[in-house]
Formats: C-alpha cells, sequence, structure tokens
C-alpha cells in the first residue's frame, strides 16, 4: 500500500531522479498543508502530482479544484499518451474548472483544440531575465511617425511586442523624445499585432504618455488568490527566487524563495512614474484586433481611468491574467496567477475589449501610413472628436510594411509576465 504524507513534492531534485519507480527526497512535514499526495511513484507520476499541487496553491481560481484524492492524477491520465501530452491535458482540465458566470462557459475556454486560453506548459526551464515565454519578434517598435498640420498633431507609434525593457528602452527613449518635440496632443497606438510579453516593457510606455501630474496615481494592481496573499502557499518554497536577472537572492540568512514573496495587493500595485519630456498627451487611441492581448490590453485598461481612450479595429483576445514561470522537472508552468486591475478596479474583459469603430484591417497593412484603413479611421475619429481638420499629406513618417498575418490567433507563446516579484520586507 502506498504511503502518504501531508505536503506536496520538491520539485528541482526531480531532473536527478530515473524514469522508473523512485522515491521522493525527504521533506519538512508542515502540519499546515492540507494536501496529500504519494510518496513513490514514476518521474512521470511525480510531475503529474506537481502540476496539480502547484495548481492546488497557485492557480488563480484554485477555489474550484478539488483535493487530490479527488482529482487523482495518476489515475486520471494513465495511458493518455507521451509524457507532454499527459502532461498538457491535466492543465486544460485543470483550466477548464472555473466558470464565468457572464458567459456560462470556463474563464480559459480554449481557443483551439484542448489548449487553455490562458495557462500553457512548455519544455525547457524558465530563467527570470530570458526571453522564454515572451512574444517574439523581439523589438517593440515598428514604426513612429507625427501627423501634422495647423489645427492637429498627432503622433502615432506601432508596438510589435513588450520584450525585456533592456532590449527596448533605448528605442522607447528615441521615439518619445521626438513625440515630446511635437507636442500632440493625440497619440494613436498601434497595437494590433501585439501579444504582451513583460509588463515592465508596457509599464514603461505608460510613464512615457501620461503627464508628470499623474506621478503616484495608481497604474495597475496585481491580483492573487486568497492563499497567495495570506502567505499560505508553501508549496512554493521549493522554487528558487531569482532576480530579474536570474540571480539567487538571501533572505533572513537563506537562499530566498518563491513562498517569500510579497502577494498582497498592496505589494502588487503599480503607480505611474512619468519618463521622458512628452507632457501634451489629453486623448489615446488604440488600434486593435485579435491578437491584442496581456499586456497590450493592461496599457489600455491602465490609462482608461485618466484618460479619454478609444479602440478603433476588431476586439481584443481578452487576456486579463497574467503568470511567474514554475519549474518543474524540465517543464515550465504558467498557470493563471494574477488578475490585472485598473485604478478604477476594472479586469473584466475575458472576452476581449470591444472597438468604438469597427474595422477589418489588411493582414499586411503598411504601418503609419494615413491612408490605412485603420490609421485612416483613427484619424477620422479624432477629428470628429476635437473638430479640427487632420491634414492626411506631407506627414514625416518611419514606415515599414509588417509581414504578419494579423488574421491568425494569439500565440501561446504570448504571455503577460511578471520579472518583478518582490519579497516580503523582513
Amino acid at each position: 500500500m502506498q504511503r502518504y504524507i501531508k505536503l506536496y513534492i520538491t520539485l528541482l531534485p526531480l531532473m536527478l531522479i530515473a524514469a522508473s519507480a523512485c522515491k521522493k527526497p525527504n521533506v519538512a512535514v508542515d502540519e499546515a498543508d492540507e494536501i496529500i499526495s504519494p510518496t513513490t511513484g514514476t518521474r512521470s507520476q511525480l510531475t503529474l502530482d506537481s502540476i496539480f499541487l502547484y495548481a492546488k496553491q497557485v492557480y488563480l481560481w484554485n477555489d474550484v479544484l478539488p483535493g487530490y484524492a479527488e482529482f487523482n492524477p495518476r489515475q486520471k491520465y494513465a495511458g493518455v499518451g507521451s509524457d507532454i501530452t499527459t502532461f498538457r491535458k491535466e492543465l486544460f482540465d485543470i483550466s477548464q474548472l472555473k466558470i464565468n458566470p457572464a458567459t456560462g462557459q470556463p474563464y480559459e475556454l480554449p481557443v483551439y483544440f484542448e489548449n487553455p486560453k490562458y495557462s500553457n506548459l512548455q519544455v525547457g526551464k524558465n530563467i527570470p531575465g530570458s526571453t522564454a515565454g515572451v512574444t517574439k519578434p523581439n523589438t517593440a517598435v515598428l514604426a513612429s511617425t507625427i501627423i501634422a498640420n495647423a489645427n492637429a498633431t498627432v503622433a502615432y507609434l506601432a508596438l510589435a511586442s513588450f520584450p525585456s525593457l533592456n532590449n527596448s528602452k533605448a528605442a522607447l527613449d528615441q521615439v518619445f523624445s521626438e513625440f515630446a518635440a511635437a507636442n500632440p496632443k493625440v497619440m494613436v497606438i498601434d497595437l494590433r499585432s501585439n501579444g504582451g510579453g513583460y509588463l515592465e516593457t508596457a509599464e514603461y510606455v505608460a510613464d512615457l504618455i501620461v503627464p508628470a501630474s499623474l506621478n503616484g496615481k495608481v497604474m495597475y494592481s496585481e491580483v492573487f488568490n486568497p492563499s497567495m496573499q495570506n502567505g499560505s502557499a508553501k508549496i512554493l518554497k521549493h522554487q528558487p527566487y531569482l532576480d530579474a536577472n536570474g540571480k539567487t537572492t538571501i533572505y533572513s540568512g537563506r537562499m530566498a524563495t518563491m513562498a517569500d514573496v510579497d502577494y498582497t495587493i498592496a505589494g502588487n500595485t503599480y503607480k505611474f512614474n512619468k519618463k521622458g519630456n512628452l507632457q501634451t498627451i489629453q486623448a489615446v487611441y488604440f488600434i486593435v484586433s485579435g491578437n491584442t492581448a496581456s499586456a497590450s490590453e493592461m496599457l489600455i485598461s491602465s490609462l482608461k481611468p485618466y484618460f479619454e481612450v478609444k479602440l478603433i479595429g476588431e476586439k481584443t483576445y481578452g487576456k486579463p491574467v497574467g503568470f511567474f514561470g514554475i519549474n518543474i522537472d524540465q517543464y515550465s508552468v504558467y498557470l493563471s496567477s494574477f488578475l490585472i486591475q485598473n485604478a478604477n478596479g476594472w479586469s473584466d474583459y475575458f472576452t476581449g475589449m470591444p472597438p468604438d469603430v469597427a474595422v477589418k484591417g489588411t493582414d499586411n497593412p503598411v504601418l503609419g501610413d494615413p491612408a490605412e484603413s485603420c490609421l485612416s479611421a483613427a484619424l477620422q475619429l479624432i477629428n470628429r472628436t476635437t473638430k479640427q481638420s487632420i491634414n492626411l499629406t506631407g506627414t514625416t513618417a518611419k514606415m515599414i510594411t509588417v509581414k504578419n498575418d494579423l488574421s491568425q490567433p494569439v500565440a501561446k507563446e504570448s504571455i503577460m509576465f511578471e520579472n518583478r516579484l518582490r519579497l516580503r520586507k523582513q
């Protein structure tokens, strides 16, 4: 008969466990834990256990997960297929348990066959500071232009993704310095192919847009589940805490773990901190599509309480959740871990943000061209709103043609990745 222990699976040593029957390394028993799992099993069985047990404590909607014995991952997924197929099937089933009352369907209703809308599992280790799991190409700025005449000045910016800030800061600073010299009152930000990336980079863009008068105002908050907020997600002590550069940190005289992180709302509320010299923006118009997701939607949401915000194009993807990577054996698991809320507490765009002006753009637009259908619609809307005449000729633009099929669904590699989790104060 199998022995059971109150606790969890120690994950990093799994790399050393043989594929045949094995035994978990000894760990201290925490009597506060109520989760039980077998202490022996194959490498595959232990990984199945680990995926469920992490979800039980870390998953945003962990309130609907049954106990380990009821879920019984080893029996439930015996003979499903290859290891990776089996693990992804388990993650999918977990992701379908929480129902959105507004739609009567799971929050993670798949966009395509048995792939959760948000959570995902990848082969390879998650390393903070790497580009794993972040939208490609690894560039931020695709195109920028100033559209101007005597009555109105419009700054246009197309952003491909939000790669790490180290890889994007110089290009963003240069573009916004050029914008500041033109004193535009309106910005058009083209996010139609932007599936997200690092929140830190999207936040930096927001800080470049806003005036200094918004310094200290709430931009957005990351809201974890109650177990995470109150520090009872003990399983995270088996995930080492690494800083944004992938380095370990000393905490209370020992190596810090992810269980030492401050997951409270107060500890994960980000506020505006003005960057750059642009001070004149009063309204922001976003060009969007079904590929606009995650950190892109966070940028839109965070500006809504403070600016006139309009959307042009097609309904966005709908991804108000984010992740941090969890290493399980040779896999990285990205469980939906926190909800993004703006200063008004709004986060209800799970089915996407509808456009104010619906426009079906082309698959390969010339970005920054005022005659391009989506930008043209944005300029017409600005014209009606501001009652000013926009000159659609004589622009000073840096334009490129993007070879990107915008009709395709958002790639699963496109995630809202948080690499700035902070340790609790000692």
